[in-house]
């Protein structure tokens, strides 16, 4: 029996929310897909057996021409083939016609690394906001996703050890985080303010609803506008507190784990970031 597009995007979805995805990742992927199923509409093409190699190829040079970065079309390429693989196999295409489509070529950059002068001027900017600096301070300490912190549980946080407990995603494995004297005296202050509710997760909105990670996301950008830090990121955070680690002298394969990388390939790509002359195995992770 043909199976329409939309099904398929909706059961594809839905399979992804199941894997345990980042939030920000099933709205990329799935926008990715609408948006070749929507170009594909326009040919008048509405059934997953309908799209062929050849279309795929189409939309990326359409894509090209709206002046899509390489980088972009990428990953709608990337989407698409998981698209593609997905419906192959619950066995709702008998070919997979992304296989053959390749990747533009594009230089990837570096990690974005916050310098001290940034780190800093960020952290003044939201001193004023004891949710704010508190969780600044825990990525800035702890090199956690955004994700991860945005589901952290009251009972995560073990005080007396000063551990936070990551707790396993299907697709990533549970981990314990030292919590260092600086993280710990922000994340203290921030319970003394933190609404008294129900609710388990430790940040929360003024509603004592759990702060989602797009609304983190939203005000940590406008920390950073604050702190006139002009073309950052809240994963340059993370990115910043690997560098760090690295730059202390503390072991590669530590750091992996404390981050949570699945190959310690991907650690080793921050020692390109590294200059020798930088490296100081005196620096305490308090002082970041």
């Amino acid at each position: 029996m043909p199976i329409l597009l939309a099904d398929a995007h909706t059961a594809y979805k839905d399979h992804l929310l199941k894997e345990g995805k980042a939030e920000a990742t099933v709205t990329a992927y799935t926008k990715d897909v609408e948006q070749l199923i929507e170009f594909v509409g326009k040919q008048g093409k509405t059934q997953v057996d309908e799209v062929s190699t050849n279309d795929i190829s189409d939309f990326k040079d359409i894509l090209k021409k709206r002046r899509y970065t390489s980088k972009s079309i990428s990953r709608k390429i990337n989407s698409i083939k998981s698209f593609f693989r997905f419906l192959q196999r619950e066995n709702l295409v008998d070919s997979n016609p992304a296989t053959d489509v390749q990747h533009p070529k594009y230089e990837t950059t570096p990690p974005r690394v916050l310098s001290r002068i940034e780190y800093r001027a960020l952290r003044d900017s939201c001193r004023g906001d004891g949710r704010m600096y508190a969780i600044v301070e825990i990525l800035l300490q702890t090199g956690m996703r955004i994700s991860e912190l945005a589901n952290l549980k009251l009972e995560d946080v073990d005080l007396e050890r000063n551990i936070l407990d990551i707790q396993a995603q299907k697709t990533r494995g549970a981990r314990k985080l030292p919590l260092n004297v600086a993280a710990k005296e922000a994340l203290l202050n921030y319970l003394e303010i933190r609404p008294r509710a129900r609710e388990k997760t430790v940040f929360l909105t003024k509603t004592c609803r759990p702060f989602l990670v797009r609304n983190i996301r939203t005000a940590i950008d406008r920390y950073f506008r604050l702190a006139g830090i002009k073309n950052a990121k809240v994963n340059d955070l993370r990115h910043t507190f690997i560098t760090e680690q690295l730059k202390a002298g503390t072991p590669l394969v530590y750091v992996s784990q404390l981050v949570g990388h699945k190959r310690i390939t991907t650690t080793e790509k921050y020692l390109k970031l590294i200059d020798e002359t930088g490296v100081n195995p005196n620096i305490k992770i308090e002082e970041l």
